[in-house]
């Protein structure tokens, strides 16, 4: 597609709002399901930078619909994060459409049917992307959830299980019955099953089907990791909307950038060490709350490893920062790495 000029726009660009039903964010993008991220402290740092829409991490429908689940507060939105979405992932309709009841009625503002989902385990079990596979269980799915909730409901989808014609011919077909059905949003990543995130994402295809489907609002996914790239994406391909996913992960000043960007302005400058320190330590503060000191020091560690990457000696921060197996040590880990120059 060329190079992404490395510059702000220096007008307002011209995007429209994103409408996902009744659900009207002010600014064409939101923060994606991440399975072990997007918990409700990576949520509120997002909303905090701002993401005008989050989503929880997938969930399982089988286990979700569960009322002893739903009373763990890790799986309920939080009343200072609305609009808050919530992923399922599952294969029977009936099942599906009852923990879209169970989300909804938690006060989750919008489901979302993962067909999409690359992983192994999840393939075997024939659900997520595996269903790409069998367009009449995706719609069947979506149909019963539509009619179980009031509030919007979506899909994700990958291009295809595979690159064949036939793989291809049930995308076009799964895409043309929800856009019949006037399905609130269609979330797409450009790369097949097969493909899990290695290869290139064909933003070109995601341009077509916009462009055959003009009426139904779609969202590109796929290697959006910083502002320009993501401007560039939403003008080249007239998608409504992104979805940001890895590129958010450590990295809340993406949004931050996004909307400096779309009011015409430049670029925020990188943060500075000291900047950094203080959303990591925030970040890990709400860790603290969902999870006892130990277990939020390990779970913490991959996101340890994003936010090292804006550091300028990365290596030997995260050597230092992955070596802290206690609260005090990983606080006091931090504060030697962006704030007494030792890493």
């Amino acid at each position: 597609m060329g190079q992404v000029p490395p510059y702000a726009y220096k007008k307002q660009i011209q995007l429209t709002m994103l409408e996902l039903g009744n659900l009207i964010l002010n600014v064409p993008f939101m923060q994606a399901p991440l399975s072990g991220y997007s918990d409700y402290a990576m949520r509120r740092l997002a909303r905090d930078f701002g993401a005008p829409l989050t989503f929880s991490g997938v969930m399982l429908a089988k286990s979700a619909v569960h009322p002893k689940v739903l009373r763990n507060p890790a799986f309920r939105p939080h009343d200072d994060e609305h609009p808050v979405g919530a992923q399922i992932l599952g294969e029977d309709p009936a099942t599906m459409a009852k923990t879209a009841v169970a989300l909804q009625d938690v006060g989750y503002d919008l489901i979302d049917l993962n067909f999409a989902c690359p992983t192994t385990k999840v393939l075997r079990r024939q659900r997520g992307g595996y269903l790409l596979k069998e367009p009449e269980t995706v719609m069947h799915i979506y149909d019963q959830v539509r009619e179980a909730v009031t509030c919007p409901v979506t899909m994700k989808l990958r291009t295809g299980f595979n690159s064949s014609q036939q793989s291809y011919d049930n995308f076009y077909r799964i895409v043309s019955e929800a856009s019949e059905r006037n399905i609130d949003a269609l979330t797409i990543h450009g790369r097949t099953v097969v493909q899990k995130f290695t290869g290139d994402v064909d933003w070109n295809l995601l341009a077509e089907i916009k462009n055959h489907f003009p009426k139904t609002t779609i969202i590109g996914s796929g290697d959006l990791f910083d502002p320009q790239t993501i401007i560039h994406r939403l003008k080249v391909t007239n998608v409504d909307g992104v979805s940001i996913a890895r590129g958010a992960v450590g990295n809340p000043w993406i949004y931050e950038g996004l909307n400096a960007v779309l009011k015409g302005e430049p670029v925020p400058a990188r943060p500075t060490l000291a900047e950094q320190a203080e959303v990591i330590r925030r970040h890990f503060k709400g860790i603290c709350r969902l999870y006892e000191p130990t277990l939020a020091v390990r779970y913490f560690r991959k996101f340890l490893i994003h936010y090292c990457r804006l550091h300028p000696t990365r290596k030997k921060a995260q050597k230092t920062l992955l070596a802290a197996k206690s609260k005090t040590q990983l606080l006091t880990a931090i504060e030697d790495c962006y704030v007494n120059g030792e890493a």
